[in-house]
């Protein structure tokens, strides 16, 4: 709770000096909306038509399969269709691009991958700021893990650190992207347990995890949702988590055995264009609310390996402005 409340006020200290920089802090709903024709609009809002969700990644990859699971519901809830438009490309900045670019009128949203997105921003690879988005409510927590091919010569973490160690930069690890949120996973990884490593940039999850699958690397870090229709092609062995996973008792966390001793994983929020008026946002942050609450996208959620924590408009931005401190801050110092 220290943690987040320090966070927190560091986050409203240091909007002004980033926003200079270029925009690092979201703004809260009330403050985006300004300038918006809409922006007094205090009645009630529902969408006519339907509606347009920005995935920025390819079909097949974790994040475009948990944003069909989550559309499904939110199509009951809502009342129309939550058509998945896949952006992929740039780390995702082609997606977030589109997305800062659309028109703020509630019928074009987005999942934004954290802290993707946020480092993205601060080694300036997207046309955007994170001004430019309004969040509306979280959907993912998913813990990252290490994982090898289930050929692969390793079995445990302790073998594939002292074979790094003993073999300085022969290990290979697919990435999501550069600096994308799986790249992220495997420089903590390999600089707590002081090891050199090649990350090899690959389009996106699911073709970093068929490179590994298919023996082209030896190695990748993901989450469970990105490995649940492949559990039987690789191998878990550690986790970044204080605890061990409840689905996974038996794999060690990566603090236990000495390495990264703090959570780390993804997180995918809602988000949809600066100056979305505050009443849209309550809609959609309410809709989304009752999808996840739905017993049957529970169901589907569990099947499909998908973490759910929904966050609301407030705790999401929160979440956001948090994310970025962590990638100006540790993250940045990553590839000093």
């Amino acid at each position: 709770m220290k943690r987040k409340i320090l966070s927190t006020v560091l986050a409203v200290m240091m909007a002004a000096a980033l926003t200079a920089c270029g925009g690092g802090i979201v703004g809260n709903t009330e403050t985006a909306a300004e300038g918006s024709s809409e922006s007094m609009s205090e009645g009630e809002w529902a969408p006519q038509e339907n509606i347009t969700m920005i995935v920025s990644y390819k079909a097949g990859s974790g994040t475009d399969n948990t944003a069909r699971v989550l559309s499904e519901y939110a199509t009951k809830t809502i009342g129309k269709t939550v058509v998945i438009q896949n952006m992929e490309g740039g780390s995702g900045a082609i997606g977030w691009t589109a997305l800062a670019q659309a028109k703020p009128d509630g019928y074009t949203l987005g999942f934004v991958n954290l802290p993707t997105l946020c480092s993205n921003i601060v080694e300036g690879l997207g046309d955007y700021t994170m001004d430019d988005f309004v969040a509306i409510c979280n959907h993912v927590n998913e813990t990252a893990m290490v994982i090898v091919g289930k050929d692969s010569q390793f079995n445990t973490l302790e073998e594939l650190v002292a074979y790094a160690k003993e073999n300085p930069g022969a290990l290979k690890a697919s990435t999501n992207g550069e600096k994308a949120s799986n790249h992220i996973g495997a420089a903590l990884f390999a600089k707590s347990a002081n090891i050199e490593y090649t990350a090899i940039p690959y389009g996106g999850t699911a073709d970093q995890l068929l490179a590994m699958r298919q023996g082209e690397v030896d190695f990748s870090v993901a989450k469970l949702a990105d490995i649940a229709s492949m559990q039987s092609e690789v191998k878990v062995l550690g986790v970044f988590d204080a605890e061990r996973l409840a689905e996974l008792p038996d794999v060690p966390t990566l603090g236990e055995l000495g390495y990264y001793d703090k959570w780390y994983g993804s997180r995918r929020a809602i988000v949809a264009p600066k100056g979305t008026p505050k009443n849209i946002i309550d809609y959609y942050a309410n809709a989304f609310k009752e999808a996840m609450n739905d017993p049957e996208y529970i169901e589907a959620a569990e099947k499909a390996g998908i973490s759910t924590l929904y966050l609301d408009s407030e705790e999401t931005t929160t979440l956001l402005n948090d994310q970025f401190i962590f990638c100006t801050d540790e993250v940045a110092k990553l590839w000093e």
